[in-house]
């Protein structure tokens, strides 16, 4: 509760105008990065990536997409219902130039923050959802993000329905110093609390999930899936290979090499992953996962 009444004077509550980035997440123009793929260096038409759910059809590279798109692509049609929508950034460290970083996040991403959140259902199935957008900032975590990852979690744990989380992240905020930090310890505990409460969640890690959120609540999911070579770490490769002076080796950090070492479960094309999470939710609750 101590938490809950701090975040309430460091986040606004009051929602601002932003109906031009609702309806503007329908644009497809937001993808385009010329729609060259960055592996292959095929050309791919707007409406041929997009029945390809942005995977090259050439290669398989699967493009980021933003959370709201992930939702789009994993939901029933119109069954999504966002939570904590009128949670938003404040500047709870008086960072210099935050807030105009924050504005133009929003420009650029076409999403108010760097996770969107709620409930659903797939397959007819009830769940709830917390999707990441690495536009947004490189999908850093703050206290807003924390926030409703929460909210989100406490919804489930009131309905008694499973949990997706897709991650898409860098790390923490650094805007936000140790109220970013708070949320690693926050996220973990709501993800204990699910367990607690024989409630499944499941993690869709995707390109590139580093830094604070690896180390929480990305990891914490009963079951762990990776898209195809997303990169997955706390810190760099770059960064690794200065401090231990040595080469690492080809593939390091990426989805396939995770599972080989078995830090995840399993690695699922994007095209599947909607069924694969469908088979796990009804493997799960017909099974019993049962209080610990």
């Amino acid at each position: 509760m101590g938490v809950t009444r701090l975040l309430k004077k460091v986040l606004p509550q009051q929602r601002r105008d932003r109906k031009e980035i609702i309806a503007s997440l329908d644009d497809r123009s937001f993808y385009r990065a010329k729609h060259q793929c960055p592996s292959c260096s095929a050309h791919i038409e707007e409406e041929e990536l997009a029945a390809h759910l942005f995977v090259c059809p050439q290669c398989g590279y699967h493009f980021r997409i933003s959370g709201p798109e992930r939702i789009k692509m994993l939901l029933d049609g119109g069954s999504f219902v966002e939570l904590a929508s009128e949670v938003l950034s404040g500047n709870p460290i008086a960072f210099p130039g935050y807030e105009d970083k924050l504005l133009t996040a929003e420009d650029k991403s076409r999403v108010d923050e760097a996770v969107t959140v709620g409930y659903g259902m797939i397959q007819q199935r009830p769940v709830a959802i917390a999707a990441m957008s690495f536009h947004y900032m490189g999908g850093s975590m703050g206290s807003v993000v924390g926030e409703r990852i929460a909210r989100c979690l406490m919804h489930a744990v009131e309905r008694k329905t499973p949990a997706i989380i897709c991650t898409a992240s860098g790390g923490a905020r650094m805007q936000e110093g140790i109220y970013s930090l708070m949320q690693m310890a926050k996220t973990s505990h709501m993800l204990a609390l699910m367990a607690k409460e024989g409630l499944p969640v499941f993690v869709v890690l995707t390109d590139p999930t580093t830094g604070g959120v690896t180390a929480s609540f990305a990891m914490l999911g009963d079951v762990i899936i990776a898209e195809p070579k997303a990169l997955i770490g706390f810190a760099g490769p770059r960064v690794i290979e200065g401090t231990i002076k040595q080469k690492l080796p080809e593939g390091f950090q990426r989805a396939e090499f995770l599972v080989e070492k078995g830090f995840v479960d399993c690695v699922v094309p994007r095209k599947s992953l909607r069924e694969t999470l469908i088979f796990l939710i009804d493997t799960h609750q017909k099974g019993g996962r049962g209080k610990s």
